[in-house]
């Protein structure tokens, strides 16, 4: 039975650091995962997630707000975009991504991460 529930990103579940620049704090709420990823400036997932995930490229797919800061996503098609505060974004599987600038791009993310950036 689900029951109500009501948790915070300042007390996680589960801490996940990046190999550098960056951690991805995880809530379980009653079995669906919801993650706050801090990507510091100089983050770029193949360099500080893909030795964790030992993948080429990400192969989660992610459903995110951007909170803070600003991020660019490289698709394995070529495809290419960019994600700032108050964009909502639907990332799939087969991609690289890096921080813009000179801020910590912040995002809650809603997808599919139950195994995101996890030994």
């Amino acid at each position: 039975m689900h029951h109500l529930q009501a948790h915070t990103f300042s007390d996680p579940d589960e801490t996940r650091p990046f190999v550098d620049k960056g951690k991805a704090e995880m809530i379980d709420l009653d079995g669906t995962m919801v993650g706050c990823g801090t990507f510091e400036p100089g983050w770029r997932w193949s360099e500080h997630v893909k030795p964790i995930a030992g993948t080429d490229s990400c192969q989660i797919s992610h459903i995110g707000y951007i909170v803070s800061g600003r991020m660019k996503i490289h698709m394995d098609n070529q495809e290419e975009f960019e994600v700032g505060p108050g964009d909502i974004a639907r990332i799939p599987p087969g991609h690289d991504a890096w921080t813009l600038g000179d801020e910590p791009c912040k995002m809650v993310d809603f997808g599919e991460i139950d195994t995101y950036a996890k030994r």
